[in-house]
């Protein structure tokens, strides 16, 4: 019995390709289509996002998700607003040019940036800090079973019997 072709052990699927560009574009294209005035406003509020998106090339891009999960609350404010007063072009040119309501997203997404730059260090810090503190610890341990044992450092036996 012949055994079945199996598939490359490349972690890929197979016609995944770049599917999902054609699906973005095609989403763009229809909110381009249908709400000038919130892709207007969407595209100005969220630019560093879309520019941490194409820049950050790690693993599961960090700081991308860390700039776009600040970027977007901060968002949500100004696109209620657009619905609420009318959903016209002229207002969206309006908040679109409006400095506190751009300045106050791009400025959480800088947070998120910053966030995204500065947890890695403050981890590592942390998880040294508690490393020195188990270590300084142990060797207090140690010194006090060798004192109470009578055995030497390093010599596996106690110090009386040699």
């Amino acid at each position: 019995m012949a055994k079945a072709a199996s598939l490359p052990k490349t972690g890929a699927r197979r016609g995944s390709g770049s599917s999902g560009g054609w699906w973005q574009g095609l989403l763009c294209g229809a909110l381009l289509m249908l709400a000038p005035p919130l892709a207007l406003l969407l595209g100005t509020l969220l630019a560093p996002a879309l520019i941490a998106r194409m820049l950050d090339q790690g693993a599961g891009r960090p700081t991308a998700l860390a700039v776009t999960m600040c970027n977007l609350p901060a968002s949500v404010t100004p696109m209620l607003t657009l619905w609420r007063q009318g959903h016209d072009m002229a207002t969206a040119m309006a908040m679109a040019s409006d400095m506190s309501v751009v300045g106050l997203a791009w400025a959480a997404a800088g947070a998120g940036w910053l966030m995204a730059e500065l947890a890695p260090v403050a981890i590592f810090l942390a998880l040294e800090a508690g490393a020195r503190t188990r270590a300084i610890l142990l060797r207090t341990v140690r010194a006090r079973l060798e004192q109470e044992w009578g055995a030497a450092p390093g010599s596996g036996t106690p110090a009386q019997e040699r």
